[in-house]
């Protein structure tokens, strides 16, 4: 009699799906996103020159003399304005996740409920939130509260949007195999809906870190005496200092690259995690 040998089990052996996968492929997209930015900095610095050299003027010195301002700068007043900066941004993206995630949630949850505001949502998107300024600093005053405000207003719509959509796209079968163990309304927002819309979350940060970081640099010209924007514009360009100018608007990138480094390793992270599910 001929035995048969019973199928191999199929195991989930995708890249990321252990612990130690996981970390692998983690630290491995990071060098190679550094080894991509060192290739991005030395055709900056070669782009940087040749203007440099071209223009032949004042206002655009040569690279190498702005590195050692930026280091000096950077270990004295600019330090203490960049940090005046990454405090704005943080907390103006912590409170539009805070806000947009759950109402994204219910909106793509319930869907009355996005029947009704979507047309609102809709009008109010495309409008640039910078003219709102104005009437912020009117209502909130000058200062730190309008800053923030102005940021996580316009980080509020973009998170609102994608976490809605990715909740209103959820597979139906899998909330009515949640559904089919007892779970209610709540049951579902914490353990399916939250969990799916975190990546939406990090995928709309990631994008929306550049506009936050301009939207800084325009906020911090009025009415305050901290932070990059104030050190670029006042304290440096309309004093004709271009090598303390340019080392502001370094310092400025910097943040910029820093926080979108940040959620994009975080967006890896648990884009691997949903991968590895997947199998399952």
């Amino acid at each position: 009699m001929q035995r048969t040998t019973p199928a191999p089990r199929s195991e989930a052996l995708t890249p990321g799906s252990t612990p130690t996968g996981l970390l692998r492929d983690v630290t491995r997209h990071v060098l190679k996103r550094v080894g991509n930015l060192a290739l991005a900095v030395i055709i900056f610095l070669a782009c940087w020159t040749a203007l440099a050299a071209y223009l032949d003027r004042d206002i655009m010195p040569y690279p190498w003399q702005v590195g050692p301002v930026f280091v000096d700068e950077l270990q004295g007043v600019l330090w203490d304005h960049m940090l005046v900066s990454a405090r704005r941004v943080l907390a103006a993206i912590g409170a539009a996740v805070l806000v947009a995630t759950p109402v994204g949630l219910g909106l793509g949850q319930i869907r009355a409920l996005n029947r009704v505001f979507s047309p609102l949502i809709g009008l109010v998107h495309p409008i640039p939130k910078i003219v709102f300024l104005p009437v912020i600093l009117v209502v909130l005053g000058v200062g730190e509260r309008s800053k923030v405000f102005l940021i996580a207003l316009i980080l509020f719509f973009q998170i609102l949007v994608v976490v809605r959509d990715e909740a209103a796209g959820l597979r139906p079968e899998l909330i009515q195999s949640v559904r089919s163990l007892g779970a209610g309304r709540r049951a579902l927002f914490r353990y399916v809906y939250l969990p799916a819309s975190l990546p939406a979350v990090l995928t709309a940060l990631r994008v929306s870190v550049g506009t936050a970081i301009a939207v800084l640099f325009i906020a911090e010209q009025y009415s305050t005496r901290e932070g990059l924007g104030y050190y670029i514009v006042t304290l440096t360009w309309q004093r004709l200092r271009f090598e303390e100018m340019y080392s502001g608007i370094l310092a400025m990138s910097l943040l910029g690259l820093v926080l979108y480094t940040v959620v994009d390793v975080l967006e890896r992270i648990t884009g691997r995690w949903r991968s590895a599910g997947e199998y399952y």
